[in-house]
């Protein structure tokens, strides 16, 4: 009689925990395969997944630019950027009748108004014409990433300088792949992925940037680790930030004025 009272409470226990972990939740469970383990699967819906569904976007005929980017520049005017010296003033870069616009000499460089994180970025620029690269300095601008990582802008086409820090290279960090320049007076394309670094609460570092770029649709930087800020001076630094704006250079030593269009950015996160 005493085992049938046992068996008689092991089974309502059994029957309460099973009732316990019946599944509530009917929402589909999003799949991510971090690797492949377990049984092989028998049939083909076992590695299909359905959610999340990707947006569509669709790309302007008219421009290039997708439908979820956002324009910084592409036709007559400087709203979406300020002076980095002065946040409260628009920047007062040279609008071209082209749609395009260019370094105001000694004007100071200028900062986007909004900050970003991780991007997809497009921009095109040129050096003048009429600059003869054997009798002058180099046509000398950047774009800042968060503000504070350089992919260099330098018309070194006829002229030589440190590799590393020529055109299209992460400024004294990462040579680029290959040198892919058009001919000085012509529209370059830098066409850029950034991934933004990572910090801790105490404001170590735990995951560096990274950046891909291509330059006039060639792959020059293969997601090579940002090691910190470019420095033009010293080591690069790793002090803990969040989102930045996208800086453009007024390099006060230039021997030419760089021109800029079709600025777009789409947020990755």
């Amino acid at each position: 009689m005493k085992f049938f009272y046992v068996f008689v409470i092991v089974f309502m226990f059994s029957c309460k925990d099973t009732k316990k972990s019946t599944p509530t939740n009917t929402t589909p469970e999003i799949i991510i395969y971090d690797e492949f383990t377990g049984d092989e699967p028998e049939n083909a819906k076992e590695t299909e997944v359905y959610i999340p569904v990707p947006p569509v976007v669709t790309v302007s005929e008219a421009d290039g630019v997708p439908s979820d980017a956002i324009v910084l520049f592409n036709k007559d005017n400087l709203n979406e950027w300020v002076r980095v010296d002065d946040i409260s003033k628009i920047a007062d870069w040279i609008i071209n009748p082209d749609h395009s616009f260019t370094v105001k000499s000694k004007s100071g460089n200028i900062r986007t108004v909004r900050e970003f994180g991780d991007i997809q970025l497009h921009l095109e620029w040129k050096s003048p014409a009429n600059i003869d690269l054997e009798e002058n300095k180099e046509i000398d601008s950047g774009v800042f990433l968060q503000g504070r990582y350089e992919i260099q802008i330098l018309d070194n086409t006829s002229s030589s300088t440190f590799v590393n820090g020529q055109v299209a290279s992460v400024y004294k960090q990462h040579i680029p792949l290959v040198k892919a320049s058009k001919p000085v007076g012509e529209w370059n394309t830098y066409d850029i992925v950034y991934h933004a670094p990572e910090f801790d609460k105490r404001g170590n570092k735990t995951k560096s940037a990274t950046v891909t770029l291509f330059h006039n649709g060639i792959l020059v930087q293969d997601n090579v680790k940002i090691k910190g800020t470019t420095q033009f001076i010293g080591w690069p630094k790793n002090k803990a930030h969040g989102k930045a704006p996208i800086i453009l250079q007024d390099h006060k030593d230039s021997g030419g004025n760089v021109s800029f269009r079709n600025i777009w950015v789409r947020e990755l996160n």
